[in-house]
């Protein structure tokens, strides 16, 4: 298959706007759960997800946390001018994660604006209060990087720049709730298992886990490990083009301990994901695993034999091991999972890392081989998605059926609706 001429439209499904879920239950685990096995389809509770999985497998879930990325400004000294909203992205300066939060008095990030043409110039300030103190934060523009812009952040507290954002900030729910941001999303929006801040977006697979199933997941016997990453806006950006071809991946940030790939080695290379994200970043260490294989000096199999090696090497983001959009589609793959996971822990080993650091473009559509994932548990996405092209890759034509029985028997749609498990 060529992937790069799938018509996106073919990809299409009747989404009615009452079949998206505003707010999640009451309960979590208490959510529906969809399950497809071989092209068979029944249903059941979530909570009910532990007795269905199988004793002694692994599994994976992303501990990214949402930040509250969205800030308000207001131009003009007496604060009734235009409206501008500054959405955080990724960091600039420092553009390590855990060090920007850190940061004191300063520091940079790459934002999306909102009502740019009203800010012309000059730095935009606005005064909060925190601990019966007020400080002052001022936002100003640096230049413009791709489609985002760069934003110099200054504020006269000792405070971080993590205090900063959760005394000022906004939680940004998805924009197809059609609504404002209320008080219960800063919980309900986050997974009881969120610990690193870095996401624009919630892995919203895992917010039907409860510590309940959870623990009934140990009692079973089942391994869970974490990676790390952090969801983009991009995630919600629409394919514009035909096919496929013309869509430009948004690249996402990961990371992962090396006992993680200690733990997938041991398992055969193979894990159940909870959610995309968890999806890309398994599916993404291959490929890692394949570019450490290059920047060796062992040779990768299938380099002399004729078959396609790109010349790329994954420096693209500015981290060696960064997985570009059509990497799957254009490299030999004859390198094995276990062979992969391997390179990495040598490529970890060599640099003294405990945890690798790196960055993901990849696009999983139909004509793609699944290497680590499964089993996959996901919600139901928008039409027209690359993450119903995600799912199409691993059951095929099966998402149709898929979808069908969801629409039909009550599912609820979307970030805060119901979810599946599916096995190919």
């Amino acid at each position: 298959m060529d992937t790069k001429h799938i018509q996106i439209r073919d990809y299409d499904y009747p989404l009615p706007d009452h079949r998206i879920a505003k707010f999640p239950l009451a309960e979590r685990d208490s959510s529906k759960l969809l399950v497809y096995e071989g092209g068979k389809i029944s249903e059941t509770v979530f909570r009910s997800l532990p007795s269905l999985l199988p004793e002694g497998s692994l599994m994976v879930f992303n501990n990214t946390r949402v930040i509250q990325a969205r800030l308000h400004f207001r131009k003009g000294e007496a604060q009734d001018g235009a409206l501008i909203e500054v959405f955080l992205l990724e960091p600039a300066n420092p553009v390590e994660y855990q060090e920007n939060f850190a940061q004191k008095g300063s520091c940079s990030w790459y934002c999306l604006v909102g009502n740019l043409k009203k800010w012309k110039e000059g730095p935009l300030t606005r005064e909060f209060e925190i601990q019966n103190s007020k400080f002052k934060l001022s936002a100003e523009r640096m230049g413009v990087h791709g489609t985002s812009q760069e934003i110099r952040f200054t504020w006269d507290k000792d405070l971080t720049f993590a205090e900063v954002i959760d005394a000022v900030g906004e939680l940004p729910i998805p924009p197809y709730l059609n609504r404002k941001t209320q008080e219960s999303d800063k919980t309900t929006y986050q997974t009881v298992y969120s610990k690193i801040k870095g996401s624009v977006a919630a892995p919203t697979a895992g917010l039907h886990f409860t510590k309940r199933v959870l623990a009934d997941i140990d009692a079973k016997g089942i391994e869970r490990e974490e990676v790390t990453l952090h969801v983009g806006a991009g995630t919600f950006r629409p394919v514009k083009s035909e096919d496929i071809g013309g869509h430009d991946m948004h690249t996402e940030h990961i990371a992962v301990h090396r006992h993680t790939i200690e733990r997938l080695l041991a398992h055969n290379a193979e894990a159940i994901a909870v959610g995309t994200t968890s999806v890309r970043t398994l599916e993404s260490l291959y490929y890692m695993g394949v570019l450490a294989k290059t920047l060796s000096n062992s040779p990768l199999k299938g380099e002399n034999s004729g078959q396609k090696v790109s010349p790329l090497r994954g420096d693209l983001e500015g981290s060696p091991l960064h997985v570009p959009q059509w990497m799957p589609y254009e490299y030999d793959n004859s390198l094995s999972e276990t062979e992969a996971l391997q390179a990495l822990l040598h490529y970890m080993d060599e640099r003294d890392e405990e945890i690798l650091h790196s960055s993901t473009q990849i696009i999983i559509a139909p004509g793609y081989k699944y290497h680590i994932v499964r089993q996959m548990i996901t919600n139901f996405h928008q039409p027209q998605s690359t993450l119903l092209l995600l799912v199409s890759a691993f059951i095929g034509e099966g998402w149709h059926d898929v979808y069908d029985y969801a629409l039909s028997h009550d599912f609820r749609f979307l970030s805060y609706g119901d979810s599946s498990m599916l096995i190919p």
